[in-house]
């Protein structure tokens, strides 16, 4: 079988891809170019071939979801179309490598890649379905009320063993928020769209213009920094686990700047004492104002002292001191939780 080329999308031709042992497959080669255009099988055609459509279900970071079935079986799916920027250009060959890789992505707390279908500029992934995300859980909490504290415990030990999961398998999500952390009614979270960051990039807005959100955006990103590494991970799950116990979010700005200002405001406006070499990273100002470092707990009233310890380390400015998520999950913030009853329990990272 011949290899899979970038040139091979630019060219009006129908290619379903499937994944065997993490390597690409061709199912459905190319159609013959004796086909007039109008008579080609679209990609719409073979979506329409294998799945049902249920229903729009959102605007995604990188397109329209739809909720799904598929035909043969009757299994419910998330049908991602996602837009490219360039359609000129087809599917990117760098986007094609890291999707290989998200099918490897087996874990209880990763939202599972079913299937893929590309033609040309399109592309259509295929997810399992949860029907809610947790910002949408957050928002249906009656105000006044809060997320029972041992379920924000459990909820964030399963976010910090889906990221470890990957991690370890050298993937970062980079654009963790509430809105890509899908619940069930069995109480398992799981996290989606990891990977799409590095295969797409992450757009400053999404396919409905809307601007990408910046409040869980860890300060080495908003500085610049051109090389950073599971940090930034660990960084959105400490500002989504002080949201899971307050129901706001921590750092809720609307320009990089703000955004900078409102971390600095809570947590002091760093320097190179406590973050060595930050003020050479390429957006960092000698005029930023001189916050000093507030009380971060009194931000954070409904987490006990333990659950701010965790926090604070989570927040902590500099990368390289910002703890794990594998060291996370052993803080004694976790002692009283059962984690035999977890999904990922007799699992291994």
């Amino acid at each position: 079988m011949s290899p899979i080329s970038l040139k091979s999308f630019k060219r009006p031709v129908l290619i379903k891809l499937m994944f065997e042992l993490g390597k690409f497959s061709l199912v459905n080669a190319h159609f013959s170019d004796v086909f007039v255009s109008k008579n080609r099988p679209t990609l719409e055609h073979l979506i329409m071939e294998d799945y049902l459509k249920i229903e729009k279900i959102g605007e995604g970071t990188y397109g329209v979801v739809y909720k799904g079935r598929h035909k043969s079986t009757g299994q419910v799916v998330a049908l991602k179309k996602i837009r490219l920027e360039s359609e000129e250009e087809g599917v990117p060959s760098t986007a094609v490598r890291e999707i290989s890789l998200l099918k490897e992505l087996q874990h209880p707390n990763v939202v599972r890649l079913l299937d893929v279908l590309m033609q040309e500029s399109k592309l259509y992934l295929v997810f399992e379905f949860l029907s809610m995300d947790l910002k949408k859980y957050l928002d249906s909490i009656p105000s006044g009320q809060y997320m029972d504290p041992m379920l924000v415990k459990s909820y964030l030990y399963q976010i910090l063993e889906g990221i470890l999961f990957c991690h370890c398998r050298r993937v970062l999500h980079r654009d963790l928020k509430p809105q890509n952390l899908l619940i069930d009614n069995k109480g398992v979270i799981k996290l989606a769209d990891f990977g799409l960051a590095r295969a797409f990039g992450v757009p400053v807005r999404v396919y409905t213009h809307e601007v990408v959100t910046l409040w869980y955006r860890a300060p080495e990103v908003l500085l610049g920094a051109s090389r950073y590494s599971t940090p930034v991970d660990v960084w959105s799950i400490g500002t989504i686990f002080a949201e899971l116990a307050t129901k706001k979010p921590l750092f809720h700005g609307d320009s990089e700047i703000d955004q900078l200002f409102r971390i600095f405001r809570i947590l002091g406006t760093p320097n190179n004492e406590v973050w060595p070499d930050v003020e050479s990273l390429p957006d960092y100002k000698n005029t930023f104002p001189k916050w000093k470092s507030g009380n971060l707990g009194s931000m954070v009233k409904n987490l006990d002292k333990n659950g701010i310890d965790l926090l604070g380390k989570m927040l902590t400015y500099d990368p390289l001191k910002r703890i794990s998520a594998r060291q996370a999950m052993t803080h004694p913030y976790f002692d009283d939780l059962d984690k035999t009853t977890l999904p990922a329990s007799n699992l291994k990272s």
